[in-house]
């Protein structure tokens, strides 16, 4: 037996040769050997299992007991009526004591700085006149010119009632009788003009105001509108402009790039007093980020459910590139090969940032650092024609996604494979050739964020509706809600908007539907508010 010490951080160390061992010596020393590095791989699997069980209680308490969204949202506003009481203080103690306002050394407040008032507001002038002599002297005056201050006004919405006279004549010589047509109103045997219903509609279906709200606002103007009526004028203008929803439908689905999401919302269920969940699907054309020609347009479709059929029923016309996240639904739709996928960045970091934001997850942040590096080139490159986008990516991005595919590969290898980071590096290897396919084609863009934005305002107004009364209330409030957004899109504002088409819809020819589309209305409406500013 050779043997040998040494001192090492205040332990011995003995080397043996086994080979000089009785062989029974040596094959219980090699089997406890073999014990101990299995006992150390169980060790070390099991404090990885602990490291991810942690990360994913981290994350569970964070969803319930974090600050969410809402919470943050309800401290803003909070945040922001204390601050308009301190204010407003500010302005009475400064209006009691004549004194300036006095900012406090090191304090960064600013007041905002005062533009001008619009000009496109109609103005009223009041001439404050003067006497005709010098009150000192009594001399004769000469005018040198004039100051004028302008103050912001403000004129209560009101009700006036229209009245259609229509005069009567008879020929003497026949007794014919002549008289002008009864003129065309929205609503058959309706009460409401064009402006009145385009009023009712963008304050349920934009403002998120419910019609028995709007109808407890009417009655304080003294004008008895029951919801019963309110809620049959909204389904009868829905069915009024039905055929433009066709139109706009065909439109969205004629583009070679179309964004699709959904959100719930909730569905009074007949006769069980509760209510269920429906689903709004969002279908969105825009070529602005590639400098295209088409005008942009969202479609929303109401579905009882979230089976996939629907979208496949939905996107039956469709032929060209679906911007999706990772819903099972849209799955069937790329086996024909007439839809290619493309899939979203934004939803393959949101995975990540779910576990940067416990903060024990370094390997998640330097996803996001990764990512990031995509995205500050899509925000160079954004409007410009496709060639460019596709050139800068290729040259750009490609090698940026060639290391983040490797680092996720290699990063996989070495994570638990049943933990919360797997699953997000899985997702992402899974979708790489739709989630690399924009790099090809500058029309194909990073993310689905255009179609969550259009999204957005439903999923904030939900919480207003309480409710829809049911499943034909979600087709018109799908059909109403997609007309509105896509003016707000084409920067037409929608209640101008609505007003301009229940003025024309019931008289216009359906071969010629089309031409009530937004964005071919844009300058009429322009013009047209001017005019009623000028008056």
């Amino acid at each position: 037996m050779r043997c040998g010490d040494a001192e090492e951080f205040g332990t011995i160390r003995v080397v043996i040769d086994l080979s000089s061992l009785p062989s029974d010596v040596r094959a219980l020393i090699e089997a406890q050997a073999a014990t101990i590095a299995r006992q150390d791989a169980e060790l070390i699997a099991q404090r990885d299992r602990i490291a991810a069980m942690q990360l994913q209680l981290e994350r569970l308490r964070r969803m319930q007991f974090g600050r969410s969204s809402e919470k943050i949202a309800a401290e803003i506003a909070q945040l922001t009526l204390a601050l308009e009481d301190l204010e407003a203080g500010a302005a009475r103690n400064e209006a009691l004591t004549g004194s300036a306002r006095v900012t406090p050394a090191g304090a960064s407040h600013e007041l905002p700085a005062r533009r001008p008032l619009p000009d496109h507001l109609p103005r009223m002038t009041v001439t404050h006149e003067t006497a005709c002599t010098c009150p000192q002297c009594g001399g004769a005056l000469r005018r040198l010119g004039e100051d004028v201050t302008e103050v912001l006004d403000y004129v209560p919405a009101s009700f006036r009632v229209i009245r259609h006279v229509r005069p009567k004549f008879s020929c003497r010589t026949c007794e014919g009788i002549s008289q002008a047509p009864v003129p065309d109103l929205p609503i058959r045997r309706g009460r409401a003009s064009p402006a009145l219903l385009a009023h009712v509609l963008v304050a349920k279906f934009a403002d998120h105001l419910p019609l028995y709200r709007q109808s407890e606002i009417y009655e304080r103007s003294g004008v008895d509108l029951e919801r019963s009526t309110l809620a049959d004028w909204v389904g009868q203008c829905s069915a009024l402009l039905r055929p433009l929803i066709d139109a706009l439908e065909r439109h969205v689905m004629a583009g070679e790039r179309v964004h699709a999401d959904d959100t719930p919302v909730p569905v009074l269920a007949p006769g069980a007093g509760k209510t269920k969940t429906g689903r709004l699907w969002a279908y969105l054309r825009d070529e602005r980020p590639y400098a295209g020609a088409a005008a942009p347009a969202v479609l929303y479709r109401y579905s009882p459910d979230r089976r996939g059929d629907h979208p496949r029923s939905h996107l039956a016309a469709f032929k060209g590139v679906l911007h999706a996240d990772g819903y099972a639904g849209f799955n069937g739709l790329y086996d024909g090969g007439s839809i290619v996928e493309a899939a979203c960045w934004a939803h393959v970091r949101r995975k990540f940032f779910d576990l940067h934001a416990t903060g024990k997850a370094p390997l998640a942040t330097e996803a996001l650092n990764r990512i990031r590096g995509l995205y500050a080139i899509e925000g160079e490159i954004r409007g410009r024609p496709p060639n460019d986008r596709r050139h800068a990516r290729q040259t750009r991005a490609g090698p940026l996604l060639a290391d983040i595919k490797t680092w996720l590969e290699a990063t996989l290898r070495r994570v638990p494979q049943r933990g919360d980071l797997a699953a997000a590096l899985r997702y992402a290897l899974a979708r790489w050739t739709a989630l690399t396919r924009y790099t090809d084609d500058g029309t194909i863009e990073i993310d689905n964020n255009p179609v969550e934005r259009a999204i957005r305002p439903i999923a904030l107004g939900r919480k207003n509706w309480l409710f829809a009364g049911s499943d034909a209330g979600g087709v018109r409030a799908a059909a109403i809600a997609s007309l509105i957004a896509t003016a707000r899109l084409n920067d037409v504002e929608p209640e101008a908007y609505l007003r301009h088409l229940l003025e024309r819809i019931a008289t216009h020819p359906i071969n010629r539907v089309a031409d009530l589309l937004p964005w071919h209305c844009r300058d009429l409406i322009s013009d047209k508010s001017e005019t009623l500013a000028a008056a």
